[in-house]
């Protein structure tokens, strides 16, 4: 398919049922990806051999990885955005994948939460230095575990120490976030506050309890508030408790319970036990936009930016060279230079992408979790080249 300008609005996408019931089998798949960022080209160079460039190899990716549809877009310096898409948006009907369709984006949600928390910060409100029980009390405690030695900056950089609340057999239903944190705190400590890096979404949970207990609001209508209509992400949205759709034009999502199997359709879950360490619904524009206004400083004062990008070593599931700040992620190019970002999975979907300062942007989502740690490195090498690439 044809790469294609952004469109400025988009049909309303249809709602079908099915699937919802494989949501659980999946559910453990929520992990983190990076978005990488590279130096921006000229604009001439942008214009003329970039769409080949994406186009290319989001074919290659939907052909050689078995992946039933991708979507892309890429921001050149001056602002001008080009979108892509490849394969099939739907197995059943044949229909073509939407133009900047949207799709359930993950772990990406951990930045939107970390902004709204570190804006927090700015304003005296929270401090990155305090600990989980000045917000709260109490509710923190297992074995091995005690938010009274667990900072903010800890949550946010994922150094807490918590366990992962995905172990837990989490099943096809709506979750209330304090029990998602109940689940975690079933299991030991993985290690002291501050001893080591280990990702873990339970983190994340908590930030946006946090966000709530400050606030007295929402953390959905906090980052709609703050962020998203801050920006102008106008098909960017936190799903409502027991919203199992999504709500615009959108490829279908996939999931296969092992390498080489069937594909199933998971497109409508209830993606409440991702809340805000990853529930949230976007479009590859829109996260362009969201990580480039946020890297050129019109999110957070400067002061909670820099906090934001003070990182330490990172592992699983990063790059090895990856390292981790506040809910971003810096990892190097093949360019040269560094990349800023996130990335996220969710049961039938994958996304991951880049932005730079200076407006040069590529996110790419496909429609089922590359099968093995290979295909995954060439997804991931498809962004880099696209970055890359004069």
């Amino acid at each position: 398919m044809r790469a294609q300008e952004q469109q400025a609005s988009r049909p309303p996408g249809r709602r079908q049922r099915g699937g919802r019931h494989r949501a659980a089998r999946a559910a453990g798949a929520l992990a983190a990806g990076l978005l990488v960022i590279g130096a921006p080209a000229p604009s001439a160079a942008f214009a003329a051999s970039r769409p080949d460039t994406v186009q290319r190899g989001l074919d290659a990716l939907v052909r050689d990885e078995g992946l039933p549809g991708a979507l892309a877009s890429v921001t050149g310096p001056d602002g001008r955005t080009r979108t892509y898409t490849a394969g099939v948006g739907d197995l059943a009907t044949g229909a073509k994948v939407p133009t900047d369709g949207q799709v359930r984006i993950g772990s990406n949600t951990k930045t939107f939460t970390a902004v709204v928390v570190l804006q927090l910060v700015g304003e005296g409100r929270i401090g990155l230095d305090a600990h989980v029980d000045d917000y709260l009390p109490g509710l923190v405690r297992g074995e091995g575990i005690d938010g009274s030695r667990i900072t903010v900056r800890q949550l946010l950089q994922q150094t807490s120490g918590l366990p992962d609340y995905t172990r837990a057999d989490l099943r096809p239903r709506y979750y209330e976030p304090r029990e998602l944190v109940g689940f975690a705190l079933r299991y030991r400590a993985d290690s002291a506050p501050g001893e080591r890096w280990a990702y873990s979404n339970t983190n994340y949970v908590l930030a946006g309890l946090i966000v709530e207990a400050v606030t007295h609001r929402p953390l959905a209508q906090e980052i709609d508030r703050r962020v998203i209509r801050r920006i102008g992400l106008h098909h960017t949205y936190f799903p409502a408790p027991g919203d199992a759709t999504i709500r615009e034009a959108h490829p279908r999502g996939y999931h296969r319970e092992e390498p080489g199997g069937p594909l199933s359709d998971i497109t409508e879950t209830d993606p409440s036990w991702g809340w805000a360490a990853g529930q949230m619904v976007s479009t590859t524009s829109d996260l362009d936009r969201f990580f480039s206004e946020l890297l050129a400083g019109r999110l957070l004062p400067e002061a909670q930016l820099d906090q934001m990008r003070t990182t330490v070593p990172a592992g699983h599931p990063f790059d090895s060279r990856a390292r981790y700040g506040l809910g971003l992620v810096s990892t190097p190019l093949s360019c040269g230079g560094v990349s800023w970002g996130h990335g996220g999975s969710f049961p039938g979907y994958e996304t991951r992408g880049g932005v730079t300062g200076t407006g040069r942007a590529v996110s790419i989502a496909v429609t089922a979790r590359p099968s093995d740690g290979a295909a995954m490195k060439r997804f991931e090498h498809l962004v880099d080249t696209s970055l890359c690439s004069r």
